[in-house]
């Protein structure tokens, strides 16, 4: 029998949804402790680091990669089951714990299947052939006779064999990753594809799932941190009697670092809000109005022609039949996650334990290792789900907060941010400046493209974590923002083109990834600018593309989304947009996502209030082929999300600064879309089961932005250049008393 602190104690990165018997013990117990008091290996290049076949038959499978709520802890379950050849109810499994768990990288860039359902994919294809070795041994057939069905080593035609727990009985494989190993047949497959409920649903449904902020340890004391009021201040003095009447409360101070622990978190909250400072004076922000301006004289690191596809796009320009220009801007923002960032860690014996909401633990151990001199071995890192990350918010932030605050006092301590903290203080994604030109044949042909992109350059460092850096603790975090000129250039022919990225040496604030980072600014850029070439043209904006695309699963995509949408061919903007006080029009946008990976099209209806400018997303449509299909039902809510989210963001979401700090630090200020805003959605997968597959954390966010400017464009005749669509905005375009 195991216990309810026993199981918590675990560290919760163990998810469960299936009655596990032994192994649900056995993986509790191992997380008390080390791996290496277990004898387990984390090599990934060994089978014993991704599986463990138990004696009664279950699995374990060992994951790096985590669940930031994309169904990742089904999927897979569904691709080691399969290639197994055991029940998918009978496989349980670890994600996330650095004790326990090979690093297989962040968990960003849709790699959770792309590289660690597949790592774990071959793992048990390798063990389903050793697997059945040991049963040709044992029932003295030939291996080639042999499968591996319902947890049974057998012929084909007999129902009865060995099961793969009596041969392994609990033993190590010892045996590689063969990488090159034969896979099942997909037209073999009985669990991959299937649309398997996720495990951690029920759970979350009924408030009795584990977050991270709900995790506790004995003798946990609560942090909260007291940033400066103004981002490059100094501390100059505290005073610490200022919170003399709340019993058990301690001020943590290290250079700038400010902080407070308590007994409760009531009592850490009402320190940090009672606790006397007084800091310097600092203005060295641009200030978020006129951002685009000083975007284009900031000063650069370098300039880089990414793409060129030869001749010389400026001189064929000037020779084009028509010529058109345009400039897009995306603001910062911020990652907006519901529930601010926590994380607890436990400082002791020169090692720490850190639980934390990091898409990648293993990286935060290398850094909890490096920043704080403690030795590899001793310091651990499990996940646990936080409220939303999509990129890199403040979740590595708090952790550290977290481990500067115990490893002062000498207790665990939870540290919990505030609203304010969340919005004022976690990294943004980074803003992004495109000019566009093409020269257009009479026939609409693109005879010339240019791209020229400001980007903010990504360096080692370029990301510190904000309390180690006012601890004045040495650090290089090597995080940046991401692949931010990914999809700069068109998807479809353009005989002369070039894209140049001038790289920016500093952003005015903090930045890192942001889902997508890159790509939906400049697919925004890209297809309303295509738009702008087929409403040139005369041409409806559908069969412009269409008649442009080579690639059939481009034309595919599509094709599906415009018939989901009963489209009907015609140029933009909608002749009949006027419907009382509303202006209706539709809109489509394509993306093949980083022009190698997933191909999705999308179409919008869209209103437009003539009085206020306020666009309502009516109905959007997504064609979506990513290859093979892992679960269809944990994809569609992907897709769904990524689609709803990013629509947030194209309307609503823009991160304010003045001259010293952020100051849309709350709900109002920084407003996101409500339940009651959020358009009906419908998703078309287009399924190859004989194709890799490439995952589907963002693609369908990047052209979103797209789709719905287009759809504006078509509703009331303006083209919306600057993100976010706010009706201030979108009325003065309408008005022409203001830029888009």
């Amino acid at each position: 029998m195991i216990s309810r602190r026993l199981l918590l104690k675990s560290g919760g990165a163990l998810v469960v949804g299936f009655s596990l018997s032994g192994t649900l013990v056995q993986r509790a117990m191992a997380q008390q402790g080390p791996a290496s008091d277990l004898g387990k290996t984390n090599d990934g290049n060994e089978i014993d680091s991704f599986l463990a076949v138990h004696a009664d038959g279950t699995v374990t499978v060992y994951t790096g990669k985590v669940d930031l709520g994309t169904g990742l802890r089904m999927a897979v379950r569904q691709m080691a089951a399969e290639e197994l050849g055991v029940p998918v109810d009978r496989v349980s499994l670890v994600e996330g714990d650095t004790a326990l768990t090979p690093d297989q990288g962040s968990t960003g860039g849709s790699t959770g299947l792309t590289r660690g359902g597949v790592e774990v994919r071959h793992a048990a294809a390798t063990a389903r052939r050793a697997l059945v070795a040991m049963g040709a041994a044992r029932l003295g057939l030939p291996a080639s006779d042999l499968t591996i069905e319902n947890g049974i080593v057998r012929t084909a035609s007999s129902a009865t064999g060995i099961a793969i727990g009596a041969l392994v009985d609990g033993k190590k494989f010892s045996l590689p990753v063969d990488a090159k190993v034969p896979l099942r047949d997909p037209k073999t497959y009985t669990i991959v594809g299937k649309p398997l409920p996720r495990p951690d649903v029920p759970a979350k449904c009924t408030g009795k799932h584990i977050w991270v902020q709900d995790y506790s340890v004995p003798g946990m004391l609560h942090g909260r941190v007291i940033r400066p009021p103004a981002i490059g201040a100094k501390l100059v003095s505290v005073d610490e009697s200022s919170i003399s009447a709340i019993p058990g409360a301690r001020v943590v101070r290290v250079q700038n670092f400010l902080g407070v622990v308590a007994p409760n978190e009531w009592a850490a909250i009402r320190a940090s809000r009672e606790l006397k400072a007084n800091w310097s004076d600092w203005s060295g922000l641009p200030g978020s109005e006129g951002l685009d301006q000083w975007v284009r004289k900031a000063p650069l690191e370098k300039s880089d022609i990414t793409t060129s596809r030869g001749g010389d796009p400026a001189d064929v320009m000037n020779a084009s039949a028509k010529k058109l220009s345009a400039t897009y801007f995306w603001p910062n923002q911020s990652h907006a996650s519901l529930g601010p960032s926590c994380a607890v860690a436990d400082v002791k014996d020169g090692g720490a334990t850190v639980w934390s909401s990091s898409q990648g633990p293993h990286g935060l151990r290398q850094y909890v290792s490096n920043v704080f001199g403690m030795p590899m071995d001793k310091v651990r890192v499990v996940y646990l789900d936080g409220a939303g990350c999509y990129g890199g918010n403040g979740n590595e932030d708090v952790a550290a907060d977290a481990v500067i605050l115990s490893k002062a006092v000498g207790a665990p301590v939870r540290v919990q941010w505030m609203r304010h903290d969340e919005h004022g203080w976690d990294p943004k994604g980074p803003q992004q400046m495109l000019d566009l030109r093409a020269g257009i044949a009479a026939n609409g042909d693109i005879e010339a493209w240019e791209t020229e992109m400001w980007l903010p350059f990504a360096r080692p460092g370029g990301r510190p974590l904000i309390g180690v850096d006012l601890a004045g603790i040495p650090q290089d975090h090597g995080q940046g923002a991401g692949l931010l000129n990914q999809n700069g250039d068109p998807a479809y022919p353009a005989a002369n083109l070039r894209v140049t990225t001038h790289w920016i040496k500093d952003s005015p604030i903090r930045v890192s990834n942001l889902r997508a980072p890159g790509k939906i600014a400049n697919t925004f850029a890209v297809e309303s600018f295509i738009d702008e070439i087929a409403h040139a043209a005369g041409v409806d904006p559908v069969q412009y593309r269409l008649s442009r695309m080579t690639d059939p699963r481009a034309v595919a995509v599509l094709r599906r989304a415009a018939e989901m949408a009963d489209w009907q061919p015609r140029p933009s903007p909608n002749p009949t947009a006027s419907q009382g006080t509303l202006l209706v029009g539709r809109g489509v946008a394509y993306v093949r996502y980083k022009q190698a990976e997933n191909y999705v099209a999308l179409t919008a209806d869209v209103a437009v209030d003539k009085n206020t400018g306020r666009i309502t997303v009516r109905r959007i449509t997504c064609a979506h082929d990513c290859g093979l299909v892992i679960n269809p039902d944990a994809l569609r809510n992907q897709i769904e999300g990524c689609i709803i989210q990013t629509a947030s963001r194209a309307i609503y979401e823009e991160v304010k600064f003045d001259r010293s700090r952020v100051t849309s630090v709350d709900w109002i200020s920084y407003p996101i879309l409500r339940f009651s805003q959020a358009p009906r959605v419908e998703v078309t997968l287009l399924d190859h089961p004989e194709l890799p597959l490439y995952g589907a954390g963002e693609a369908a966010t990047a052209p979103v932005a797209a789709v719905i400017a287009n759809a504006v464009f078509d509703a009331a005749g303006i083209r919306l250049r600057t993100a976010p669509f706010t009706p201030a905005r979108v009325k003065a375009a309408m008005d022409g008393t203001g830029k888009a």
